[in-house]
């Protein structure tokens, strides 16, 4: 019997990773972010995730500008980085709330694999 997630709504030992312990990740100490932590998903207008301080393909100015269109997710669960794909997408709590992650941008998951 396939027992599924409340929480993610995936199946349970095959996606769900909601009960599995934490994985330690590098996070960024040096960044320039003042107003995103270093676990915040930010959300960009082409529905791709980044990690504050992880990539130079934005920054903070840019995300908070209303004009650019980022969403973002403050205090996400800590597996849900891994989640994001086209058949889970994650959506923005904050920001611009229309964009869902529906992939993970390629250099911060290099510096978050680090």
């Amino acid at each position: 019997m396939t027992e599924w997630c409340e929480k993610c709504g995936l199946i349970v030992g095959l996606g769900c990773a909601c009960n599995l312990a934490p994985v330690g990740r590098h996070r960024p100490n040096e960044s320039r972010w003042s107003r995103f932590s270093p676990d915040t998903l930010l959300i960009s207008s082409r529905n791709m995730a980044h990690v504050p301080g992880a990539c130079e393909h934005m920054t903070e100015e840019q995300v908070l500008n209303p004009e650019n269109g980022w969403g973002w997710i403050p205090n996400p669960d800590p597996a849900l980085w891994d989640r994001i794909s086209a058949g889970h997408p994650v959506q923005a709590t904050e920001g611009d709330t229309s964009r869902a992650a529906r992939s993970r941008c390629k250099d911060c998951a290099a510096t978050l694999a680090s």
